[in-house]
């Protein structure tokens, strides 16, 4: 008899699935939301609906422009993979659910480890009502972000 996967990281491979459909040359992300053990949505970074995508351009300004990861969000062609995966669901079905997520290099396909969701997806996340993120690092280990976190540790307010 085989080792049966934990539920987390079946939730996990679903979203790193999810990532594969992803249009960003530099970093393709995949979520899931999942409430009561339902998948509520999935969403992959991308241009918006008939916007040409990055891949099918052959460039990323941001690359070129060599702008760090973090950093100048408004350039970029992409709607991020959590803000299409909030997008997708009823309101109602993401309140206290789990959003996972999960990042692979689009050079080289390996899954970056320490990521995170950025200032503008934090803020849709927990306007969303959705009360954990779960993010890979490898294929079996991964962090749980409890998103009150990122409410009483609020990044946008500078001492």
């Amino acid at each position: 008899m085989t080792d049966r996967r934990d539920k987390i990281n079946y939730y996990l491979d679903i979203a790193q699935t999810v990532a594969e459909r992803s249009t960003c040359l530099r970093r393709c992300y995949g979520a899931i939301i999942v409430n009561h053990d339902e998948i509520i949505s999935t969403g992959y970074n991308g241009a918006p609906r008939g916007r040409k995508n990055c891949i099918d351009l052959g460039r990323c300004i941001r690359e070129e422009l060599k702008i760090p990861s973090g950093e100048r969000y408004e350039l970029c062609r992409s709607v991020h993979a959590e803000q299409n995966c909030i997008i997708s669901a009823s309101r109602r079905d993401m309140i206290g659910a789990t959003l996972y997520l999960a990042c692979v290099s689009g050079a080289t396909g390996e899954l970056m480890s320490g990521t995170n969701s950025c200032s503008m997806c934090k803020r849709a996340i927990i306007n969303a009502g959705i009360c954990y993120v779960i993010i890979r690092d490898t294929d079996t280990e991964y962090r749980v972000i409890d998103v009150n976190d990122w409410i009483e540790n609020d990044d946008s307010l500078f001492e």
